[in-house]
């Protein structure tokens, strides 16, 4: 589709691509990987036609169509919603315009000189090419676009200019994915987009009938969206075939035999240079010197990337809280008409690690400011518990850093006085080294902004952290270092995020904000996905009954709602769907999760009546029924253990270098772990419906 020949492009001294070839293909999904800086945007203005390279060329197939996602700056006026993002089916409204003007001049026209006959026939062939190229589909897929970006139906007949920075780039892009273009371009697509949405958009760009080529940084959207990784860096470009979990693995190797490779290579070439400064005086060994001098002459020397230095911290250990961290009881919070939160019940414990989830406005951000006691509530009680010592990063935390200090100073000023002293090397470890604390906040980047927000935490112990978007802006590789501080941190964690990878490692339970009530589900996000698939399906789960804690059975409720019981409260809980072996777990610990959680502790009421002893026929055949189960429950067990060594075997294979580099063998691994996946989930499921029985 596109061919990159001999390119090069520099800015000054600096050399980003040196005679650099690439090429793209039909369908191709391909994610570009490197250090900020690098030269990542820049391809993709290239590639756009935005930006011209110092030498080279940009070949492409006759009739490729681009379409380009900057990362920001893109602003809209003058038309309503739904009129801006139509304006992605030119071709279509151009045809549907002369189907109009053929229209009056067929009211008008004579038949005398044949011309009502020629419109006739031009107003054919305008209709069926409109009909052919999806005409009478615009509304749909405009509806549909609109619907999975977040916006609302009632957002479509709003004017654009009364929607905010990120709304504007959701705009530019529904308009980039309603138009279709051979070959689509995006830089940090999922910046401005809340979970649902890049859910949404990952499914979109999986299906999309052309290429795509794109810059992200959030770890789980690329493995689940390309199926190539190219590495920008020094000066060239590097192809990874796989996602990229695939490339990480697969880019250490390759710097590893790198390394290796220059360390014998500088070991030859200081041979060399021993030799020649030792004899190239001495006649007798004249010839052998200058050949070991052209030898060297012709070495290509081997170039290894200086490693990345990486931000290592522990957030400073805190004395524990009580057991309730905070408690929320019949919290109402408006704005004006608008009650984002209506009668919240809700309670936070001790190392719990709670992820805030819902759509862009539902609410995330109130409710972790009035944890914060940062924000009044109307109604209601806010109740925080013994001992806690509480810090706060709030999501324009990095934006309010005092921009005329310089970095030292704002950490100096934030710092308690025995502090003062570790101020530097806490810096240090964020990557401010050397002049970089002189700097003046305002000339930092916003990954620069974020880290030093975030070292500015490490300054007071705490046992409760309360985070509003910490990632934002920040690498993937700072974000990984940000995900193992918090795995190790003791406390209670309370945060908003919208990079899946993150929200997946870090979560412990999922509380989903929106239409002023709150549900809370046990476990991390994807229990979450599978409760609330589960529920969207209508299926029969094990609901706990509050009174007792035995299960009981009942029909799963609406999306957004619950079955109701007689201590359901407004926020309430959701019904805690049967655990799920995750990523972040054992698939055996899971398995015990799932049997302690179906195996309550029996709760016996000592003033109740004694129930009768059943007749000896009918615990006969109680006991025949529960050996019967208890059969099943092993012969699963061991069904269960050997797909798990399949998937096992399977994924080692998966992980091999080079077996993404046949495509064929890939799609079908691909689709046999997916089968394997399913029947394995199926199997999982009887097993603990079983247990619940047999308790």
């Amino acid at each position: 589709m596109i061919h990159i020949e001999n390119l090069s492009k520099a800015y000054g001294e600096r050399v980003l691509l040196d005679d650099v070839n690439w090429h793209v293909k039909k369908r191709d999904r391909i994610g570009l990987s490197g250090a900020n800086g690098s030269g990542k945007t820049t391809i993709l203005r290239i590639l756009a036609g935005q930006e011209e390279p110092d030498s080279g060329s940009v070949r492409m197939a006759t009739e490729t169509t681009i379409g380009y996602l900057p990362q920001d700056g893109v602003a809209h006026h003058g038309r309503t919603l739904h009129e801006e993002v139509s304006l992605a089916f030119e071709e279509l409204l151009a045809l549907k315009e002369e189907q109009h003007q053929i229209e009056d001049k067929l009211a008008s026209a004579t038949g005398d000189d044949g011309e009502h006959e020629k419109l006739l026939e031009r107003y054919s062939d305008v209709m069926e090419h409109f009909k052919r190229l999806g005409g009478y589909e615009i509304d749909a897929r405009v509806a549909e676009v609109l619907r999975g970006l977040g916006f609302a139906p009632e957002d479509e007949q709003r004017p654009t200019e009364e929607f905010s920075g990120g709304w504007q780039m959701r705009i530019a892009l529904a308009k980039l994915l309603l138009a279709r273009p051979n070959l689509l371009l995006m830089d940090e697509p999922t910046n401005h987009l809340d979970l649902q949405a890049r859910n949404w958009l990952e499914d979109y760009i999986r299906n999309y009938p052309g290429s795509v080529v794109l810059v992200a940084h959030d770890r789980y959207f690329l493995d689940a969206t390309v199926l190539r990784i190219t590495e920008v860096g020094l000066s060239t470009l590097t192809d990874y075939h796989g996602n990229y979990t695939h490339y990480v693995v697969e880019h250490e190797a390759r710097m590893q035999r790198l390394r290796q490779s220059a360390l014998r290579q500088g070991e030859e070439i200081e041979k060399a240079e021993a030799f020649i400064n030792k004899f190239r005086y001495q006649a007798t060994k004249a010839r052998q010197v200058q050949s070991r001098i052209k030898q060297l002459d012709k070495v290509e020397r081997i170039v290894v990337p200086p490693q990345r230095k990486r931000i290592r911290f522990r957030f400073p250990d805190a004395p524990k809280s009580g057991r309730i961290a905070f408690e929320l009881k019949s919290v109402d919070k408006s704005y004006g008409a608008n009650a984002v939160l209506k009668g919240v019940d809700l309670i936070f414990e001790r190392g719990d690690r709670t992820a805030l989830v819902g759509v862009n406005g539902a609410g995330k951000t109130t409710l972790i400011r009035v944890l914060a006691r940062d924000l009044e509530i109307d109604a209601g009680k806010r109740v925080v518990g013994h001992n806690v010592a509480m810090d706060y990063f709030a999501q324009e935390q990095a934006i309010a850093l005092e921009g005329s200090r310089t970095v030292y100073e704002e950490m100096a000023a934030a710092s308690p006085m025995a502090m003062i002293p570790r101020v530097r090397s806490i810096l240090g470890a964020f990557l401010f080294s050397g002049d970089d604390i002189l700097k003046r906040i305002s000339v930092l980047s916003g990954g620069e902004r974020n880290r030093l927000a975030l070292a500015k935490m490490l300054l007071k112990p705490s046992n409760v952290l309360l985070l509003d978007e910490p990632t934002n802006h920040l690498d993937i590789e700072s974000k990984e270092v940000l995900l193992e501080a918090l795995a190790d941190y003791e406390g209670t964690i309370v945060f908003v995020s919208h990079d899946r990878y993150f929200v997946d490692q870090l979560a412990t339970k999922v509380i989903e904000v929106g239409g002023g009530g709150v549900l809370s589900y046990p476990g991390g996000y994807e229990e979450f996905l599978d409760w609330k698939d589960r529920r969207a399906k209508g299926e029969q789960v094990s609901i706990p009954d509050k009174r007792s804690g035995r299960p009981k059975s009942a029909e799963m409720a609406p999306a957004g709602r619950r079955a109701a019981s007689d201590n359901d409260t407004p926020s309430g809980e959701a019904p805690p769907a049967a655990p799920r072996p995750s990523k972040t777990l054992p698939r055996e610990k899971a398995r015990k999760a799932a049997k302690r959680a179906n195996d309550p502790a029996p709760q016996r009421d000592p003033m109740a009546p004694r129930l009768r002893q059943a007749p000896p026929h009918d615990r006969q055949s109680q006991e025949r029924a529960a050996r019967k189960t208890r059969k099943r429950i092993a012969e699963l067990e061991k069904d269960i253990t050997q797909k798990e060594n399949s998937i096992g075997a399977l994924e080692d294979r998966m992980a091999a270098p080079g077996f993404y580099d046949d495509r064929a063998q890939a799609d079908q691994a691909g689709h046999e772990h997916k089968s394997l996946k399913t029947e394995l989930d199926a199997l999982l499921r009887e097993w603990e419906e079983l247990q619940v029985a047999v308790t």
